[in-house]
């Protein structure tokens, strides 16, 4: 697991204003908990924090944090526990750290992804489903996956891969339920005809309604019910007054 080092100032004011002023020089808040005990109050450079999210571990990155200001306590060792974004712009408004230590294990959720093409995509045209994103693990920090891949080049077509499938370096503890299914080949999908379509929703094929739009005006469908002659007012004359 990497290890990168990023630099913090201790901080004693708080507030929403004390957060914009900060957002203001290019610094964003953070706190860092331990257990059960009060969070200690930091300020970190934006751009600081920016490069570690690029490292290969993402989120996962073992970061020690250098802590300086009056007062400050010693480095301290963590990971990230949340990071809180703006809605709209996604820009990074606070980030929360868990200190640990490296001689404890930990549950972290680890991505879990896919190596290879499937038989049953390249040569049937299914489609492979990634039904599990990510697995929640349990080991040492310094031991934590970066990612987890799985060889998917043999599946066909109604073929899984289950949780208790994957394997996971040595010292590393999978926690999810082991008969999950993480990765599974559906067969292709198939529009159905359009007749079938219109059938199903109740409407007329279009050819069958095109033929009685085209029917001459003047001229009766087959089976039409006439008007009694009776019925119709004599040709010519005018109905008498009363």
């Amino acid at each position: 697991m990497e290890k990168v080092i990023l630099k913090a100032e201790a901080r004693s004011a708080t507030g929403k204003k004390v957060a914009k002023d900060l957002r203001a020089k290019g610094l964003i808040p953070a706190n860092v908990y331990k257990g059960g005990k009060g969070a200690l109050s930091l300020q970190i450079s934006l751009d600081g924090l920016q490069e570690v999210l690029h490292t290969k571990a993402g989120e996962n990155v073992i970061i020690t944090l250098k802590i300086s200001g009056e007062g400050s306590p010693k480095d301290k060792t963590v990971l990230i526990k949340e990071i809180q974004r703006e809605p709209v712009k996604d820009t990074i408004l606070h980030v929360d750290f868990n200190e640990i230590s490296l001689t404890e294990t930990l549950k972290v959720n680890v991505p879990l992804a896919s190596r290879g093409e499937p038989v049953g995509v390249k040569v049937d045209e299914g489609v492979l489903e990634h039904v599990i994103r990510e697995l929640q693990v349990e080991c040492l920090p310094t031991a934590i996956p970066e990612k987890i891949e799985v060889d998917v080049s043999n599946l066909k077509i109604g073929d899984a891969i289950h949780v208790k499938d994957v394997k996971v370096p040595e010292g590393v503890k999978v926690l999810n339920d082991p008969e999950l299914i993480a990765m599974i080949v559906k067969p292709p999908k198939v529009e159905a005809p359009k007749e079938d379509i219109a059938e199903e929703m109740g409407e007329e094929p279009e050819l069958i309604r095109k033929k009685k739009e085209e029917v001459p005006e003047g001229e009766e469908a087959e089976g039409a019910v006439k008007p009694k002659e009776a019925d119709k007012p004599a040709a010519g004359k005018e109905a008498k007054k009363e």
